[in-house]
């Protein structure tokens, strides 16, 4: 059973003192290909150096809207730069997150809008993460009619009417270690409506770690226990899992 971990951040410190251990423990354990995502303009170049480091690793940069305060012209001519490596493959994460707030809404507005704009002229998909802001970030995708390039919603934690909106505008939703909490059956539901050759499997790797890990550092072999209880909800196999999140992952990603 070959998976695809789609939504990775192994270039963050938690993974420091043994990355080289937990990539090897990932592709020994069938997730053959890591997606590593950026969030800041540190993280996109530590992500893009990770991608040409190992052959199973591709990268994808931008700038999260936590960091969205750091955003101006100069970063977005970087990440174009950046963007030219054959590795990458997305522009993200970026979009909206009026939970944390950690950068003021209207500069999250103005990045997400900006970086919307710069996956268009790169021909790119984007990775799109919404906290507390569906509304928001729906009415900026099809103002920017992100519907041209298409992309994934990350970790995805609403309800049915959001994901019926994404699904329109031709958007993948990746489902994480939420769909494994006892607490979130509402989750459930959402992923027993999704189509299948929509859905992709990711960790978020070091947070949001599946049962029966939860509460320990997330790591992308764990990316099968989210494949598993997609399959029990799905009723279908781990292996018709594995293969359809795999086509997903590399149709979406152009791998």
């Amino acid at each position: 059973m070959e998976l695809v971990d789609t939504h990775a951040h192994l270039d963050f410190p938690r993974f420091d003192k043994d990355r080289k251990e937990v990539i090897k423990r990932a592709i020994d354990g069938g997730v053959k290909i890591i997606v590593n995502i950026g969030s800041s303009m540190t993280s996109s170049r530590n992500s893009v150096e990770l991608s040409r480091r190992y052959n199973e690793i591709y990268s994808v940069v931008g700038i999260h809207p936590h960091n969205a305060d750091s955003f101006n012209l100069n970063i977005s001519k970087k990440l174009k730069s950046l963007s030219e490596n054959k590795k990458v493959v997305a522009i993200g994460e970026i979009g909206l997150d009026f939970h944390y707030d950690n950068s003021p809404r209207e500069k999250q507005k103005q990045a997400f809008r900006a970086q919307l704009r710069l996956a268009k002229s790169l021909d790119l998909p984007v990775v799109i993460h919404t906290r507390d802001a569906d509304e928001e970030t729906l009415e900026i995708l099809k103002e920017e009619n992100a519907d041209k390039i298409g992309g994934i919603m990350h970790c995805f934690a609403s309800d049915k009417k959001m994901a019926r909106e994404i699904l329109d505008l031709g958007f993948y939703i990746a489902f994480g270690g939420l769909i494994t909490f006892k607490n979130l059956n509402n989750l459930r539901e959402v992923v027993k409506e999704v189509p299948i050759n929509k859905i992709l499997v990711e960790t978020d790797a070091p947070y949001l770690t599946p049962d029966p890990y939860r509460g320990k550092r997330n790591e992308p072999l764990y990316v099968k226990y989210v494949a598993e209880k997609i399959s029990e909800i799905k009723g279908l196999s781990k292996e018709e899992i594995a293969k359809k999140t795999t086509q997903n992952a590399k149709k979406v990603y152009n791998i």
